[in-house]
């Protein structure tokens, strides 16, 4: 397989919007909680270019858009910000979509959002519904591009379809992805975001710590053997684990955005430098097979 040429940013599908490369997920930040910390990061990532936050209204019920707010007007600096709106029973209307998306940009403090999702589909819920809410966000001016998070490839297709016929573009599929889940592969995401020209904005692209843990060394399993490779593979080009596994995804797809999460500065710059080096062909498909099931 062809390795992708990294860049510093990618497109956000057919918006005319372009992203870092690396976003940062802000499920842990809490406004009263890590204040102090997370403006540094946000300081850190500001500097660096690399202002892409996701956010969601449910991260900390409200706390981590908060807090985002709050590194915005003391850093003085606009990141690129995404959130998302959550579908629960008697939240299915557009209506109830644009309400949300008002709570969001009050406890942002901004007028518009960069990217607005609806978080994951709901059963009771039309998804034609959803669409003209996103699409009425994008119309309003309250979000620059709008985008949905773990809808199945048949579920985008069809957002995708009512989106166009008010000629708003679905951005982005924000799916579980990394070298130990990579069912969007498998059930189709991945292709329907090439064929739709979406992003797939892959979150938890290191496993929640799996693929960097060291508990599994030396033990005869399928998760040690990757864990080994990916150590191997950033000791060759000076860097970690965890930037070989950014880095794998990386040169996946054009299509594809990682967003580990980071608290701190440090894990921040850390993320960010996975983007300072390519795997090489055979780098590539030895994480490949290390982590085909």
């Amino acid at each position: 397989m062809e390795i992708v040429e990294q860049a510093p940013t990618r497109a956000l599908g057919r918006t005319g919007l372009s992203v870092p490369a690396l976003g940062v997920g802000t499920n842990r930040w809490r406004a009263g909680d890590n204040d102090a910390v997370v403006l540094e990061t946000y300081k850190a990532l500001m500097d660096a270019g690399a202002g892409f936050l996701d956010t969601a209204e449910i991260y900390g019920f409200g706390k981590s858009e908060r807090l985002i707010g709050d590194c915005i007007r003391k850093d003085g600096r606009r990141a690129f910000v995404a959130s998302k709106f959550a579908p629960f029973v008697a939240r299915t209307s557009p209506r109830d979509l644009l309400r949300a998306l008002d709570a969001s940009l009050a406890r942002l403090g901004l007028d518009a959002v960069d990217l607005y999702y609806v978080h994951f589909p709901f059963p009771f819920a039309s998804l034609e519904a959803f669409a003209d809410g996103l699409a009425e966000a994008v119309k309003s001016g309250k979000a620059r591009a709008v985008g949905v998070s773990n809808f199945s490839a048949e579920q985008m297709r069809r957002v995708a379809d009512r989106l166009a016929a008010s000629n708003v573009p679905l951005a982005a599929n924000e799916v579980h992805y990394s070298l130990l889940h990579r069912d969007p592969e498998r059930n189709g995401v991945l292709d329907a975001c090439r064929e739709l020209d979406v992003a797939l904005v892959a979150y938890f692209p290191l496993a929640s710590g799996r693929l960097t843990a060291t508990a599994d060394a030396g033990k005869p399993s399928k998760l040690a053997a990757l864990q080994q490779t990916l150590a191997q593979i950033g000791a060759a080009h000076q860097a970690s684990a965890a930037q070989a596994a950014l880095n794998w995804l990386l040169a996946r797809d054009p299509h594809v955005i990682p967003i580990p999460g980071a608290r701190k500065a440090e894990h921040a710059r850390a993320n960010l430098a996975a983007l300072g080096w390519r795997l090489t062909e055979a780098e590539f498909n030895a994480l490949e097979a290390a982590s085909t099931p």
